[in-house]
């Protein structure tokens, strides 16, 4: 079987309802897709999720990129051999995360479709389901209780609180959140950089009542040190997300004790095959490992929920970012119940329609 022909095309999708985060409000998404096709009956699929702030990509240049640098080197070649190919192009889209991501999901679901196989089984199979937190942006106090009382209502059991812009505004709206939703629900609050280190603890010290799970990324992704120092200090797990980009950096914050956990996102580590490493070495220095995402479509999602099924030490789930995306054309390719997701059985990604 050989590769036949590699196709990219950008989608924008608005958001049914636009969000607030500490360095940007968004309204909508553009996300990527990549086709490969081979001269068998198989076609793998697969989507990137570029982000200027995050991966450093427009969606412009991840489709400039897939077109000019990875078609090239992938027509002609075995669409199996997936870590041969996937290191080839490694040197050109090291910069080019979701990119990188986009194609190697692709190569991932057409591995799948040949087998005959869901991915989180051929990965490892440990689990097969896995419930995700829902996020609730940055808004005033009332209507943030009000949207975490709504998913609450809607089967959610673990919300995840935005903030960094103001910590006496983000302690107020924490721990009213924990008076009206009781002790049952799970919080989780991301600050998304927007902390020095004292804000920080004075943030975890004065929600002690609220029971936090953890506190995402709180110190600027450029100042690695002043993660380590909040999550030395404080009471509760810190992780780092934007300070987790690749393999390097997860050796980084394991070998320098820089925080408890760690967020690994597709589009920021440039997909499955990075993943599945920076969660063995994670595993080795004993930080448990998060999903998370960006605004992806379903089968984005889908691919970052084949790999927490795959792996023991994926113990968090944070895939919601295809909730808000209005006429995902990759719908389906997932089941949400009651806040917990499911794989599809079909092979690959699980994908059920041609794009």
């Amino acid at each position: 079987m050989k590769i036949t022909r590699i196709t990219a095309w950008p989608i924008e999708l608005s958001l049914s309802e636009p969000y607030t985060i500490a360095y940007e409000t968004v309204t909508s998404a553009t996300n990527v897709f990549v086709r490969i096709e081979t001269d068998g009956r198989n076609v793998g699929y697969g989507c990137a999720a570029p982000d200027l702030e995050v991966t450093g990509e427009t969606a412009k240049v991840v489709v400039e990129v897939l077109e000019a640098m990875a078609a090239p080197a992938l027509l002609g070649e075995d669409p199996l051999r997936t870590a041969l190919l996937l290191e080839r192009l490694r040197p050109d889209l090291r910069t080019r995360p979701s990119a990188m991501a986009a194609v190697d999901m692709a190569l991932h679901d057409l591995l799948g479709r040949v087998c005959g196989l869901p991915l989180w089984r051929i990965l490892g199979g440990y689990r097969d389901s896995i419930e995700t937190s829902v996020t609730v942006g940055i808004l005033p106090e009332a209507d943030t209780v009000a949207r975490a009382r709504d998913w609450v209502q809607r089967g959610f059991r673990c919300l995840k609180l935005k903030g960094g812009r103001d910590v006496e505004d983000d302690i107020a709206r924490t721990l009213k959140v924990r008076e009206r939703l009781g002790d049952q629900i799970e919080i989780r609050f991301d600050a998304n950089q927007g902390y020095t280190v004292e804000e920080a603890l004075r943030f975890v010290r004065e929600t002690k009542p609220a029971a936090l799970a953890l506190l995402e990324q709180p110190t600027p992704k450029g100042q690695p040190d002043l993660l380590g120092r909040v999550a030395r200090s404080a009471a509760i797990p810190v992780m780092a997300d934007e300070s987790l980009m690749g393999l390097r950096d997860a050796f980084r914050l394991a070998r320098d004790d820089l925080a408890d956990m760690v967020n690994v996102k597709l589009m920021k580590v440039g997909g499955l095959a990075e993943a599945l490493q920076i969660n063995a070495v994670a595993r080795s220095a004993g930080l448990e490992v998060m999903v998370g995402c960006m605004d992806e479509t379903e089968l984005a999602i889908a691919a970052g929920l084949h790999y927490a099924l795959a792996r023991p030490n994926v113990v968090y789930a944070d895939l919601d970012g295809h909730m808000a995306l209005e006429n995902d054309p990759t719908s389906g390719s997932l089941v949400l119940r009651d806040g917990t997701l499911y794989a599809s059985e079909e092979p690959g990604l699980g994908l059920r329609c041609s794009l």
